[in-house]
């Protein structure tokens, strides 16, 4: 594996961790929303990660990672009591998005980490190949 690979790969992990942030932050933005386009609340997003294949003299070879697409998380909305609310049933209840602020907030914490190690990774790259240049003279 050369260093250009390796610089790649985390790349590419890099550039999946900065739409998995943007997706959370969406999620986070849309955790009061009741009334979407669509009608009803908004529903959490999840992005779906996959190895991401290569093409080489030696045939495919796994080299990072891409964002296949952005689901829907079908989980149960939450239901909040608030007579008060437009958006409120007969029964006074008013269905809430499915978006746990706090289980975003961790998982904003782990892609900023993934991020982060990923891009210490290219440190180290450019490091080994800078002192690899060094060796040759």
């Amino acid at each position: 594996m050369s260093i250009f690979s390796i610089i790649d790969t985390s790349a590419s992990g890099m550039t999946a961790q900065q739409l998995r942030v943007d997706v959370i932050s969406n999620n986070i933005a849309n955790a009061d929303t009741t009334k979407t386009k669509q009608g009803g609340p908004y529903r959490r997003e999840v992005p779906i990660f996959a190895e991401r294949f290569v093409e080489t003299p030696h045939g495919l070879v796994q080299r990072g990672v891409e964002v296949v697409k952005i689901v829907q998380d079908h989980s149960p909305f939450r239901e909040v009591y608030d007579p008060s609310n437009p958006d409120a049933g007969k029964n006074g209840y008013v269905k809430m998005p499915n978006v746990n602020v706090l289980r975003e907030m961790v998982d904003l914490i782990s892609a900023q980490r993934t991020y982060e190690a990923n891009a210490t990774v290219i440190g180290d790259a450019k490091a080994m190949a800078s002192s690899a240049m060094q060796i040759g003279r």
